[in-house]
């Protein structure tokens, strides 16, 4: 079923802010897949037909971008999505360990939510912050140092509604829905709070300073690109057909290049 009228207008009011910020309409794919996230919870058919027609493209083409990245759900998920880190850092460190436990006690696998739709867990390839291993996040704010004991703990609590706080960043946590309109590209004011690096990113930061250290100089000779990029620097290809060369300008020695 369509979109009701007034979450379509509003869907169409910021999709137009969306992609007024791009030089072609197609290229604010990405942060349009978030908005319609941000209001289905997931990536529905609605929502897939909706970026294909403000974007001028094919809602296969949606699909194709949507079912490539993880952050794009294709169910629903839970109010809170608790990210488990496996990778290799937080694995060694007892990320598989936590994985196991917190799958077991709330019976749940990969990308599945709990019966009362509070919480989802999936398993994450990497958090971007080995420092701080084991790491969870839950709707992308990081959870530093855990163990399988306060993972449990944590899920527990966001279940009853009891106030949970990430170790880094906002005073606050926000939902599923919430955390994906962020990244479509609508700040919610909290970018500003809480610590932004501990200590233990500092590490490296503070024995340059003991010692010494210096980044090298700039390379102030080479030249620098354009910024911003003005529409008419950039080509738009039609869309590529299996088996048929890559169109419009392409750099030499490039993948395309060679296509081409």
């Amino acid at each position: 079923m369509a979109y009701e009228p007034d979450v379509r207008d509003r869907l169409e009011a910021d999709a137009k802010e969306i992609i007024a910020r791009y030089p072609k309409p197609r290229s604010a794919l990405l942060p349009m897949l978030h908005l319609v996230q941000s209001v289905d919870g997931y990536i529905t058919q609605d929502g897939i037909e909706f970026c294909a027609e403000q974007l001028g493209i094919t809602p296969a083409q949606v699909t194709g971008v949507s079912t490539f990245y993880t952050q794009y759900k294709r169910a629903p998920v839970g109010e809170y999505h608790v990210g488990v880190c496996i990778n290799t850092l937080c694995a060694v460190m007892g990320g598989d360990q936590i994985w196991n436990e917190v799958s077991e006690h709330l019976g749940l696998g990969h990308d599945e939510a709990t019966e009362d739709g509070r919480v989802s867990i999936e398993r994450i390839e990497c958090n971007a912050a080995c420092d701080f291993a084991p790491v969870m996040t839950v709707n992308w704010e990081f959870f530093d140092n855990q163990t399988p004991g306060s993972a449990k703990q944590l899920v527990d609590d966001l279940r009853s509604g009891k106030e949970v706080l990430p170790s880094r960043g906002p005073e606050s946590l926000c939902s599923w829905k919430e955390a994906s309109r962020v990244l479509a590209g609508f700040p919610d004011g909290k970018a500003g709070e809480g610590l932004q690096a501990g200590a233990e990113s500092l590490v490296g930061l503070a024995l340059a300073k003991e010692r010494g250290w210096t980044a090298p100089d700039a390379d102030v000779d080479r030249p620098q690109p354009h910024e911003p990029v003005k529409p008419s620097e950039v080509t738009d290809p039609p869309p590529n057909e299996p088996g048929k060369p890559i169109g419009g300008a392409v750099k030499p020695g490039s993948q395309e290049g060679e296509n081409k």
